[in-house]
């Protein structure tokens, strides 16, 4: 789970921030969309995401001509990140290590109009990339090629290989066992006892708003996070509940958990645990895409808080 925050803080950084939002935020929806075509995990293609914006910003700073195609440029960004990613994996595990983490990580369900996306777990990184930007987004052989640092004859090797090896597969999923500390907090949180919450927590906890913040330690996010959840956020802020409650899911193989203001699901939070405590949280409330693909999923209602908090975060 990536939680660190990658905004700029203050001063000109931020005015080019903010510069840079203008051109690339109407971006992220297509963004999100192909990286989550690649990695086939909603929490990966965010943490993506993130990591493109963050890489993007910081690469614009360094080019004496701003790219004349900007989603295609972001696009190059993303490719170039999760193949980075791809071969640091290779390079520290052996193929059949690899292919045993990869059955475990793609084996879950699917809905029907997810059904080409999971299809694509079956092709190399490059293949996989080749097919999205193609069928996905039609790009020319010449623009996939640009994107992916790779020849126009390459790319149509890469798509007449990959479109060869796409299989269906429909593995079955048992529902996971909920941790009793999961049921514990939800106890808590729709009681409204902050002590209980934070004795849930490990004293080094933390809770993350991927590209937004991170609250280190149990004291801060129960002052934090909890405290603006369940009883309103300070002055100038966004927030404040009238009905918070917390609500336990299996989704993909795991448990998450859904914060409902009344009947309306605001986030979506995914929990890494330590024995009978609770290490880290990660709180998709400005993730837009990934808030409505999880809760489309789970046929629940949801609500949209756009992508960072407002103009009181600038």
């Amino acid at each position: 789970m990536s939680t660190e925050p990658q905004h700029p803080a203050s001063g000109e950084s931020r005015e080019s921030w903010r510069r840079f939002l203008d051109t690339y935020e109407p971006l992220r929806p297509d963004l999100y969309r192909y990286c989550r075509h690649l990695t086939r995990s909603p929490w990966d293609a965010e943490d993506i995401v993130q990591e493109t914006l963050a890489r993007a910003f910081v690469t614009l700073g360094t080019l004496l001509v701003p790219p004349n195609n900007p989603r295609a440029w972001l696009f190059r960004v993303a490719s170039n990140g999760w193949l980075n990613r791809m071969r640091q994996t290779r390079e520290h595990a052996d193929e059949a290590a690899l292919e045993r983490a990869e059955t475990t990580i793609h084996q879950e369900p699917r809905g029907t109009r997810e059904a080409g996306g999971t299809l694509l777990a079956h092709l190399s990184p490059q293949e996989r990339a080749a097919v999205v930007l193609k069928d996905a987004f039609g790009l020319t052989l010449e623009e996939i090629a640009d994107t992916l640092a790779t020849t126009p004859g390459a790319v149509k090797t890469a798509l007449h290989r990959g479109r060869g090896k796409l299989v269906v597969v429909e593995p079955e999923q048992a529902q996971p066992v909920a941790p009793a500390v999961l049921d514990a907090f939800c106890r808590a949180f729709d009681a409204r006892d902050l002590d209980r919450l934070t004795a849930l927590l490990l004293d080094d906890a933390t809770l993350g708003y991927p590209g937004i913040k991170l609250e280190r330690g149990a004291e801060a996010i129960r002052t934090g996070s909890f405290q603006g959840t369940l009883f309103g956020c300070p002055e100038g802020q966004q927030g404040g509940v009238s009905r918070a409650r917390s609500e336990l899911r299996a989704h993909r193989g795991e448990w998450i958990m859904l914060w409902w203001s009344d009947d309306e699901v605001h986030a979506v939070v995914r929990v890494e645990l330590a024995g009978d405590r609770i290490r880290r949280l990660c709180n998709y409330y400005h993730a837009p895409e990934l808030l409505d693909e999880v809760c489309r999923e789970l046929q629940v209602p949801s609500r949209s808080h756009g992508y960072h908090p407002g103009p009181a975060w600038f």
